[in-house]
């Protein structure tokens, strides 16, 4: 009986043998047509949960990212680490905007000719931006004429100018303040101000080339020849200083229009400034008695380098923190950084012409 089930079984065998491996093969995956398809309809209902109400906040809309936002707050005014010293001022265009001098109109530069000598730094910002009193003061002019002291004259090369008489003075001698090229003011004559507060706005009225104020510091008279350098003047960074020179020939001369290179001993950057042009409206600090001022410098080590008889000749000076670095040159006998001495005569331009008359402004 078993014998006769034999050939079934084996049978039955290969017929599961051949359906696995057919079990084995792969498959083509059955492509359905989208075209025209019925998409069929959800048997259920989904239960949405409400999404939570987003917090509300209220923000202001950003300004303009600030052009000098790196540059550390200035020193507080006044500020003197030195008994000659006189940083009485703060700079008349606010810290979040370009506010230092533009390195080819700075004090005693000369512009458009031989006889024409900037009186002042000129600092660009964009038309309209407010021009702010460097100090506590009174107004003493505001409107057109400035230059030429006649009140009214639209064709003035200062254009619309503001001058602050200010409430302190330099060594017993009245201080003041000079604001050109507005394109708007903002106070009248005797009118008092505040240090920081908007006494006009930017603009490119008077001989101009771009929008920028002209700032002049004077005294003892408010005066196109009675001008200094405002550099001297303004509070510098916090843990930056400025340098002041004489460089002179080896007759104790005064060499005019020399390019002076500043150098920081680990930086890239190259600073350039000239000595200062002659003319009777351009007057060295009564301590310094310097011909050459380069301001906002980062406290370090520097070189200085010019030319002299052409051959260029270089010395290493430190700038230090909210002071005043000073070297001299005086041709044959090189470099000195010695301090002046104690000034020891009136704090009045040496020399005067009898009736000034000022050389057209540039």
């Amino acid at each position: 009986m078993l014998f006769k089930r034999l050939p079934i079984l084996t049978v039955l065998l290969l017929v599961l043998s051949a359906c696995s491996q057919a079990d084995l093969q792969p498959s083509p995956t059955e492509v359905i047509p989208l075209d025209g398809a019925e998409i069929p309809p959800v048997p259920f209902e989904a239960n949405l949960t409400p999404s939570p109400e987003p917090f509300q906040f209220s923000l202001p809309t950003p300004g303009a990212e600030p052009v000098t936002s790196w540059r550390p707050p200035l020193y507080p005014v006044p500020w003197a680490i030195s008994a000659y010293d006189h940083f009485y001022f703060v700079r008349p265009i606010a810290a979040d905007q370009m506010n230092w001098p533009i390195a080819d109109y700075r004090y005693g530069g000369v512009f458009f000719g031989r006889d024409i000598v900037h009186t002042g730094v000129d600092i660009p910002s964009p038309e309209g931006t407010p021009i702010m009193a460097a100090a506590p003061g009174t107004v003493v002019w505001a409107g057109w004429g400035l230059f030429r002291e006649t009140p009214g004259d639209e064709t003035d090369p200062y254009g619309l100018a503001v001058a602050i008489r200010h409430d302190f003075g330099y060594n017993d001698q009245q201080l003041y303040t000079v604001y050109a090229h507005m394109s708007q003011k903002n106070v009248i004559v005797g009118q008092h101000v505040q240090t920081g507060e908007i006494i006009g706005f930017v603009g490119t009225t008077g001989a101009t080339t771009g929008p920028h104020v002209h700032f002049e510091v004077r005294f003892p008279n408010n005066s196109f020849f009675y001008t200094y350098n405002p550099e001297l003047w303004i509070a510098p960074p916090q843990g930056w200083g400025v340098l002041a020179g004489r460089i002179m020939d080896s007759k104790g001369e005064l060499l005019q229009q020399i390019e002076v290179l500043v150098a920081p001993e680990r930086a890239s950057r190259t600073f350039t400034v000239r000595t200062y042009g002659k003319n009777g409206a351009v007057n060295p600090d009564p301590y310094y008695q310097e011909n050459m001022v380069l301001g906002d410098l980062p406290a370090g080590i520097y070189k200085i380098s010019f030319k002299y008889e052409e051959e260029r000749v270089q010395t290493w000076v430190e700038i230090f923190p909210g002071q005043v670095s000073y070297f001299t040159f005086t041709g044959d006998k090189g470099f000195n950084a010695n301090r002046p001495a104690a000034p020891t005569l009136d704090f009045l331009p040496e020399a005067l012409p009898a009736t000034p008359t000022p050389t057209p402004y540039p």
